[in-house]
Order: C-alpha cells, then sequence, then structure tokens
C-alpha cells in the first residue's frame, strides 16, 4: 500500500480572489450596458469569455472554521491539506472533504474479558484522541472513526490479559492498584495501533472495572477474608509489641518479679485482652483466704 504523506495545498486568499471576480462581474455589467440595443454582436466574444472565467473560479472558494482542514482531491490524486482557518480559494476542479481536528472523546462499551488469571471482569475505558495527519486519516483507513473504535476495543482486551484484577503482592501491577501506569500503558498500545491512522491518543484512562456478575459475590468474600487476615496480622504484631513493652518496663523498674510461669499466664492473658474482638472483662484477684 502506497503511504500517503501529507502536505500544504496551494491556496489564495478568498478576498483577493473575490474582488478579482467582483471587477470581472463589473465589466460584465458595462459590456451589456455598453451594448444594449446595439446589433453588433462582437462584444459577446468578450462576454462570454469572462462569465466562463467568473463561472470556473466560483467553486473555489471555500471557508476553513478554527481547528478544521479541507484535504483536497483533485481527478482521484490528493494535492494538499489545508489547515489554516479563514476564507480561501484553491483549485475549482477539487474535491474538498472536511476533517475535524478538535479533541474527540469514545466512551468504550463495558467488556467481558479474562484477566491473566482467567477470572471473568468487565472493563471500560474513555479514550481522548485527536486527528494529527488528515491525509492519513482519510485514505489510509476505510473510516477513521470507526477505526479508533474498534481498535480500542482490542487495545482495552489485549490489556487486561496482561494484568491480574488485584494482587495480593504489592510489588506486582494489578488493573485495580496501578491504575497510572494501566493507563500509561493503555496509551502507548493504543498509540501504536491508531498511527497509520494520523491520530494521536492524548488522553486514555479506565472507567469501569470489576468482576464479573457470576464471581462478584466469590471475590467480594475473598476480598474481605483477605482484609480481615491482614487486619487481624496488624493487631497481633500491634498487640505482641505492647506486651513485650510491659514486661521490659515491668523487669526495668523492679515492680514485680515474674517466674516463667507468671509471665506466660500474663502474656497469655494480655494478648487475649488485647486481640479479642468483643471486650474483655477483667477479673481482680484480692488474694486468699488460706
Amino acid at each position: 500500500m502506497e503511504a500517503i504523506t501529507e502536505k500544504n495545498a496551494f491556496k489564495i486568499n478568498g478576498f483577493i480572489v473575490a474582488a478579482f471576480v467582483f471587477l470581472l462581474a463589473i465589466i460584465e455589467v458595462f459590456l451589456i450596458i455598453q451594448n444594449a440595443g446595439s446589433e453588433n454582436p462582437n462584444f459577446l466574444f468578450i462576454f462570454f469569455p469572462i462569465m466562463l472565467v467568473i463561472v470556473l473560479i466560483m467553486p473555489g472558494f471555500l471557508v476553513v472554521q478554527p481547528n478544521e482542514s479541507k484535504v483536497l482531491i483533485l481527478f482521484g490524486k490528493y494535492i494538499g491539506t489545508i489547515h489554516n482557518s479563514g476564507f480561501w480559494w484553491a483549485n475549482p476542479f477539487t474535491i474538498k472533504k472536511h476533517i475535524s481536528l478538535r479533541i474527540r472523546n469514545f466512551n468504550s462499551d463495558k467488556i467481558k474479558v479474562n484477566d491473566i488469571h482467567g477470572n471473568p471482569i468487565e472493563i471500560a475505558a474513555v479514550i481522548v484522541w485527536k486527528v494529527v495527519d488528515c491525509a492519513r486519516a482519510l485514505f489510509d483507513v476505510e473510516s477513521f472513526e470507526k477505526f479508533v473504535e474498534i481498535q480500542s476495543e482490542t487495545a482495552i482486551r489485549a490489556l487486561a490479559t496482561e494484568y491480574p484484577y488485584d494482587s495480593n503482592d504489592n510489588e506486582k501491577e494489578s488493573l485495580r492498584g496501578n491504575t497510572k501506569e494501566i493507563s500509561e500503558n493503555l496509551q502507548r498500545q493504543l498509540q501504536t495501533r491508531l498511527e497509520i491512522a494520523g491520530v494521536e491518543v492524548v488522553e486514555s484512562r479506565l472507567s469501569h472495572l470489576a468482576y464479573a456478575q457470576e464471581i462478584a459475590q466469590a471475590m467480594l468474600r475473598r476480598q474481605q477474608a483477605q482484609a480481615i487476615v491482614a487486619a487481624r496480622q496488624t493487631i497481633v504484631e500491634g498487640a505482641v509489641g505492647m506486651v513485650q513493652m510491659a514486661l521490659v518496663s515491668l523487669s526495668e523498674q523492679n515492680i514485680v518479679n515474674l517466674d516463667e510461669e507468671k509471665k506466660a499466664a500474663m502474656v497469655n492473658n494480655l494478648l487475649v485482652a488485647l486481640v479479642s474482638e468483643s471486650q474483655a472483662t477483667p477479673v481482680i484477684n484480692t488474694g486468699t483466704l488460706y
């Protein structure tokens, strides 16, 4: 396939050409007035050529809005693009295709796909993009807007299969835990796919991420269990530190001398009081009767 290279089209300020057309129109009016009622048809040899020039010039006028462009095609051949906004005149025999250069958003549908562990998930993304090469967007793909839509969904599917939904290991990237890195990776993949269509990906980010309905409840219970285990681990580590601090303080300040059996009993009571979910009820030992 022949690569299309974008280039600037030849154009003239439209007001200058409009002034020239207006001058020709005045000449035509003058010829009509001067030869009104005359039986000499010689003025027609001037009148009709000027009229033909006016008719041929008129289709060349075009207006380019800001952040828009016109692609000019002459008998099936690409001859250039007009990017500058304003009132212009170009080759009147060309076909002028309109291409918008404004930034656009594409909101993908929720796609059901398996992550790297085979878990079914639902994922969607928002793609911010714009056309930067009008010639490639118009000639290298059938419909660049449809091309962006299809390639975006393909890239989202490919991205989801490269990562787990969630990771227990903080050192591993996951779809839920590393949103910035995932968005950057998605943008790189999209730019590679859409470059052929002359499209620049301005930004991409996930707009929806969830487990599929058939496993959502099971995964929610697993996450809750993991959270409980992590919380318990933190509580136990804190309780052990507090018990150790209490034993060291009692020993350094010579408040009471405890043998190993009493230390074990004290450690057991403190751990039960600190780790238990329900509030501990202390039992005060006031001594024995005998």
